[in-house]
């Protein structure tokens, strides 16, 4: 387990870091800073799984999940007020797509990643990491936002009618529902940080084989 701390330390900090930047807003609402911190996650998954092996970036995976619920049950608790309803911060069904998607996008990563290993060094951390963040896009706007999973909700006032009502897309496009735009927004930084990751995939992944090396 010592090991691997590191890894699960840096996949805590960036869940927690996530759950928190995720209240801001930019580009007219179309992102939130999480968007820039969450896929760092892969980069965390990618690293112990070509350094460890998949069992243990499995174990950081199941930390992160585990540290990601408890944010939603800290956020489930904080009460918000508006539209004459009282509702949580983190809404049920939003708490319910975003463990899904963590792990089942992170998982099916970490196989990708395993079955790609002996190829060039880039082609494992980039092709799981394009895979798993599309993913992870779909599963968690899906059941967070769209109408389709509407029963989800705890409670009329949990209901996310707003991210379904029709707007131009990209704020600029026909017209879609929100969700469709945030989604679509979301996973174009996904997979622009997935290119960018390969170089501080590249040097961590070198510098922990390197000292492994030397204390051999």
């Amino acid at each position: 387990m010592t090991r691997i701390l590191p890894g699960v330390i840096a996949m805590a900090i960036i869940v927690v870091a996530s759950n928190v930047l995720v209240q801001f807003l930019i580009l007219d609402g179309l992102l939130t800073w999480g968007a820039f911190t969450y896929p760092l996650a892969f980069l965390v998954t990618d690293i112990m799984n070509r350094v460890y092996g998949p069992a243990a970036a499995r174990k950081v995976v199941f930390a992160g999940l585990v540290v990601g619920i408890i944010c939603s049950l800290i956020g489930s608790q904080i009460m918000l007020q508006g539209d004459g309803f009282t509702y949580p911060a983190v809404a049920l069904r939003i708490a319910i797509g975003s463990a899904t998607a963590f792990a089942v996008a992170q998982l099916l990563d970490i196989v990708v990643f395993d079955r790609l290993r002996d190829g060039s060094w880039w082609r494992a951390p980039l092709a799981s990491t394009l895979i798993g963040s599309t993913v992870d896009t779909v599963i968690f706007f899906s059941i967070a936002f769209a109408a389709l999973f509407n029963g989800l909700s705890a409670s009329a006032a949990e209901e996310v009618v707003w991210a379904q009502e029709a707007v131009p897309f990209l704020n600029a496009g026909p017209l879609v529902p929100l969700w469709v735009s945030l989604a679509v927004a979301d996973w174009g930084v996904k997979l622009s940080i997935a290119l960018m990751a390969l170089i501080p995939f590249r040097i961590i992944v070198g510098q922990i084989l390197q000292r492994r090396a030397e204390t051999a």
